[in-house]
């Protein structure tokens, strides 16, 4: 167990939807938590470029759409139903093929009545996105696709579907802000730079950008970044994983499968194994 070592790491979460939970997590595996919010999405509801997209659904000029988040489906579906436009849609996607990156856009989905026909396997990734939908042999070709983005676009799995000859349309239907009270974000990057955090969890991609992001506010980049290379950098899943390696940050646990408790346990216990060598 975590907690039969005696020395207690200080482990800085920037989860914010379920920051709570995340704390007592830690505590739990005999962690001291330092949870710092790094955002709060909202739906983009005065989105042309998703109404628009309603639209050509509705008109039958998009026959495949590919949802890669649950919170992304629902927001989709919700702009729909402000539109007046949300009966419409539902039969539209009736005769659409219907793709999903993971159980949670499936809920979703399940949820309104509309099925879905590929599904990736884990762990959900563009790249098993791909994968099934090259396993389901799905045609293409010169077809519209419309991508639901999730903040940061993914620009890999564009670009693969492009290969395979779709005309992608994305659909930014939720936004990633910074929290209201950037001041424990604040606080929290001060203490990765003066060493006191020995663990940092990521728990998704667009933490990495916002954390980045006040880290440039305070002129303390590079600094956090030579701070965090000095700490353990656990990761949720390849996702987000990746972006970790490429925003600089070397990643010495990431979770599976890729869920919030296992990340906690997983990273503490190899933290503490580490530190016994």
């Amino acid at each position: 167990m975590s907690t039969a070592y005696c020395k207690q790491p200080v482990v800085c979460s920037f989860e914010s939807r379920r920051a709570e939970e995340m704390g007592a997590l830690i505590r739990r595996h005999g962690g001291e938590p330092v949870v710092a919010p790094s955002m709060k999405d909202f739906p983009l509801e005065e989105n042309p470029v998703a109404e628009r997209c309603l639209h050509q659904i509705i008109d039958g000029q998009i026959p495949i759409i590919v949802f890669q988040t649950g919170i992304g489906a629902e927001a989709l579906l919700k702009l729909a139903e402000l539109k007046g436009l949300l009966a419409e849609s539902l039969n539209a996607f009736q005769t659409m093929t219907v793709v999903a990156r993971g159980p949670k856009p499936v809920a979703v989905l399940h949820r309104f009545g509309i099925r879905c026909d590929v599904r990736a396997g884990e762990p959900n990734t563009w790249r098993e996105l791909l994968s099934a939908i090259d396993t389901a042999e799905l045609d293409l070709q010169g077809h519209n696709v419309a991508v639901q983005e999730y903040g940061i676009p993914n620009t890999r799995l564009s670009a693969g579907l492009e290969e395979r000859g779709a005309l992608v349309i994305p659909v930014p239907v939720y936004a990633w802000a910074l929290p209201d009270d950037p001041g424990p974000l604040q606080e929290a990057i001060q203490r990765v730079i003066e060493g006191t955090v020995k663990i940092l969890l990521f728990t998704s991609a667009n933490q990495v950008a916002n954390v980045l992001s006040v880290a440039d506010s305070l002129g303390s980049r590079n600094a956090f970044l030579e701070g965090a290379r000095h700490c353990f950098v656990a990761s949720v899943g390849p996702t987000c994983s990746e972006t970790l390696v490429e925003s600089g940050f070397h990643v010495a646990f990431e979770a599976s499968p890729p869920k919030m408790a296992v990340l906690v346990r997983g990273a503490i216990d190899s933290w503490i194994a580490a530190e016994r060598v």
